[in-house]
C-alpha cells in the first residue's frame, strides 16, 4: 500500500529522510549509521525499488510478498529474513497479521502485511533514547519483536477471561448449546496459537544463541528476553487449552449427575405409585369369589394400606435422597 517511514539515523539519532528511488551512496556505510525503513503492504514495485538499493535478496523479496503460515528465520549471506506472526482478538476469534523483517549490516526493513500493530509509536520512543537506538539494527530488530510478542499478552487474557466465565457456568450448571460451540471454538483458536508460538520460539532462540550477521553479542540477552516472553505465552496457552478440557469433563459430569438423579427421582415415584397401581390391578380383575369385595368396611382399609405404604416410601425415599 504505502511506505510507511523511511529514515536515516546515525549515532542513534535520526538525519534525514531517505528516497528510495535514489540508489545508495558508494563507499562503506558509517559504523554508526544505519536505515530503517517500515512498509505497510507494498506492491511489488515498491518492495524492488527497496530492493534495489539495498540490494535484498530476491528469493527473500518474494517471501515477503507473498505471507506465509508460520514465523521463520532465513539467512541470505551477510543478511537476515525473519518473518513474524502479530495476533489480535477480533470479534471473539485469534486472526493473525505477519511482519516480515530484512536486517542488513546497515538497515533494518519491515513489511507488514494484515497488521494492525504499527511501528510509529515504537519508532517515537526509541528516538526519545539515542543512547539505546545507537546500538544499532539488532537492537531495532529486538525492539519490533517484542512489540509483536508483547501484544500476545493481551489475546491471552482475553482468552482466559472467557475460559474462566465457562469454567464458572460448567461448575454452576451444564454448558448450553451455545456455551459448548465456543468452548470448542476457542479450543481450536488456541490450538492454532500453539501451533504459530512454536516456530516463533525457535526464531527466537536462533537469535539468542546463535552467532547471526549483524546480530552483536551484548544484544542477545535481550532477545533472551524475548524468548521467555514467547515460551510464556505458550505455556499460557498450553495450560488454557488443559482447563477448557477440564471444563468439557466437568460439565459432562455435571450432566450425568443431573440425569442420575432425575432417574432417581422417577424410579421413586414409580415405585410409590406402583403400590395403588398394583392394589387397584388385583381388586380389578372382577372374580365373584373375592370375599374382600363384600366387607362393610374393606374400601377404606384398602385406601388406608396404599396411604400408609405410600407414605413409609416417600420418607424412605426422601431420607435416601431420591425424592
Amino acid at each position: 500500500m504505502t511506505i510507511v517511514a523511511a529514515f536515516d539515523y546515525r549515532n542513534g539519532r535520526r538525519v534525514g529522510p531517505i528516497d528510495l528511488a535514489k540508489p545508495a551512496p558508494s563507499g562503506k556505510p558509517a559504523k554508526d549509521s544505519f536505515a530503517w525503513v517500515g512498509m505497510f503492504e507494498p506492491d511489488r514495485e515498491q518492495l524492488q525499488q527497496c530492493s534495489g538499493r539495498f540490494k535484498l535478496h530476491p528469493l527473500a523479496v518474494d517471501d515477503a510478498l507473498h505471507p506465509h503460515e508460520l514465523p521463520k528465520l532465513e539467512l541470505y549471506g551477510e543478511q537476515l529474513f525473519i518473518v513474524a506472526r502479530t495476533a489480535m482478538m477480533r470479534n471473539g476469534r485469534i486472526v493473525y497479521g505477519e511482519t516480515a523483517y530484512f536486517v542488513g549490516i546497515d538497515f533494518v526493513i519491515s513489511v507488514r502485511h494484515g497488521s494492525d500493530l504499527g511501528h510509529s509509536q515504537l519508532r517515537a520512543q526509541l528516538e526519545e533514547r539515542p543512547q539505546a537506538l545507537k546500538h544499532g539494527v539488532d537492537f531495532v530488530l529486538h525492539s519490533l519483536l517484542d512489540l509483536v510478542v508483547d501484544n500476545y499478552f493481551p489475546v491471552i487474557d482475553a482468552v482466559r477471561l472467557e475460559v474462566e466465565q465457562l469454567e464458572q457456568s460448567a461448575l454452576e450448571t451444564s454448558l448450553s448449546r451455545v456455551q459448548i460451540r465456543r468452548l470448542f471454538a476457542l479450543r481450536r483458536d488456541l490450538l492454532g496459537f500453539q501451533r504459530m508460538l512454536l516456530p516463533m520460539e525457535e526464531v527466537c532462540a536462533k537469535l539468542a544463541h546463535l552467532d547471526l550477521p549483524s546480530i552483536d553479542a551484548e544484544v542477545r540477552p535481550y532477545f533472551r528476553d524475548v524468548l521467555d516472553h514467547v515460551r510464556r505465552v505458550s505455556t499460557l496457552a498450553a495450560m488454557l487449552r488443559e482447563v477448557l478440557g477440564s471444563v468439557v469433563e466437568t460439565s459432562a459430569l455435571i450432566a450425568q449427575q443431573h440425569q442420575a438423579d432425575v432417574t432417581r427421582t422417577l424410579a421413586a415415584w414409580a415405585a410409590i405409585l406402583a403400590v395403588p397401581t398394583a392394589i387397584a390391578g388385583i381388586y380389578g380383575m372382577n372374580f365373584d369369589n373375592m370375599p374382600e369385595l363384600h366387607t362393610r368396611y374393606g374400601y377404606f382399609a384398602v385406601l388406608g394400606v396404599i396411604a400408609m405404604t405410600c407414605t413409609a416410601l416417600f420418607i424412605r425415599f426422601r431420607r435416601t435422597g431420591w425424592l
